[in-house]
């Protein structure tokens, strides 16, 4: 049987569509989460074994946490919200339980998400009897026409959500106490390391979806009612689908005055320049202002960014190519 030319054409047409989609849809398949449990002073000199490798347990089962949402064909804001309640649950990091003491020894917490495929986002500021904020802001984000609520009025609305509210008492724990009647001994002697601590997570899903999320529990010894970067959208967490997501960790008051995770993404979108030197160059502007942190960054493609400009910053990713980093040091 002779195959007209005709024939010929379409049948490799067709191969070639057919082999596009599938491509398509590998692509579409594929995941990867980052995370970061705080930056800072942070030496393996200063670091028992058995304390590295809790450290090293929590990030892990934050990865996996978020992994097994994503294996499950679950959303972004859904791994990132699994990620941030490992950690948020641990007395390790500054957030959720081990979230360190304001000057008037109360817990004061913090916590921002947003999506990228609309943009949309929500926080919580200054909150005091919320379990997980990042489940609060996730339902500012979803359930109201706000972005950001704080203090009694972030936890009303939280309650009304049934997110879980616990007595203040529960945030309590001894290592975080003593950290505070330090520094209030040493009233301006603020270290790097109770700076820094905050947690967070950025997603790409398998529906190429983009989302990030941070949580913390602020500064030790803060007074005032102190905000800083990780409840503000643009500052401490941006995502956008058509450029990355991201979420930072350090010194707070720098990365309001740089719009730091939106700066990243305007660079990505207006320069067309990579995840990796955006996250460089950004850092670099940080150090010249005299800032001190980090950043996770992930971006459309998958291609993963962990930028900082302090000793160690607690880090890690997993893929779905089943590549998986754990990090604490420089």
């Amino acid at each position: 049987m002779k195959i007209s030319l005709y024939q010929l054409t379409t049948f490799i047409i067709g191969l070639l569509l057919l082999t596009s989609i599938d491509i398509h849809a590998s692509d579409k398949g594929k995941y990867v989460v980052v995370i970061h449990g705080g930056a800072g002073t942070i030496l393996k000199k200063n670091m028992s074994p058995e304390k590295e490798q809790a450290y090293k347990a929590k990030l892990d089962e934050a990865l996996v946490a978020a992994e097994k949402i994503l294996k499950a064909k679950g959303t972004c804001v859904e791994a990132v919200k699994a990620a941030i309640m490992v950690m948020e649950n641990s007395p390790l990091f500054n957030a959720g339980k081990g979230a360190v003491f304001t000057n008037a020894g109360k817990n004061e917490l913090d916590a921002s998400i947003m999506r990228g495929k609309d943009l949309n986002a929500g926080a919580v500021a200054g909150v005091t009897n919320i379990k997980n904020p990042i489940h609060a802001a996730i339902m500012v984000m979803d359930n109201s026409e706000h972005v950001m609520l704080a203090g009694k009025g972030a936890s009303d609305f939280a309650k009304s959500q049934d997110v879980e509210i616990v007595d203040p008492k529960y945030f309590y724990t001894k290592s975080r106490w003593e950290s505070l009647q330090r520094l209030i001994k040493k009233e301006r002697e603020i270290t790097q390391r109770d700076k820094h601590g905050t947690v967070g997570c950025v997603v790409l899903d398998t529906y190429g979806n983009l989302a990030a999320g941070t949580s913390t529990g602020g500064m030790t010894n803060k007074k005032y009612g102190r905000i800083g970067d990780s409840p503000i959208i643009g500052a401490g967490t941006y995502a956008n689908n058509k450029t990355c997501a991201i979420s930072c960790t350090g010194h707070g008051e720098y990365y309001i005055r740089l719009s730091f995770a939106r700066d990243i993404s305007a660079m990505m979108e207006y320069q067309g320049i990579t995840i990796e030197n955006a996250c460089k160059q950004e850092v670099r502007k940080l150090t010249k202002l005299g800032g001190t942190g980090g950043t996770i960054a992930v971006d459309k493609d998958g291609n993963v960014a962990m930028e900082f400009n302090t000793a160690g910053m607690y880090r890690g990713y997993i893929k779905s190519s089943g590549e998986k980093i754990i990090s604490i040091y420089k």
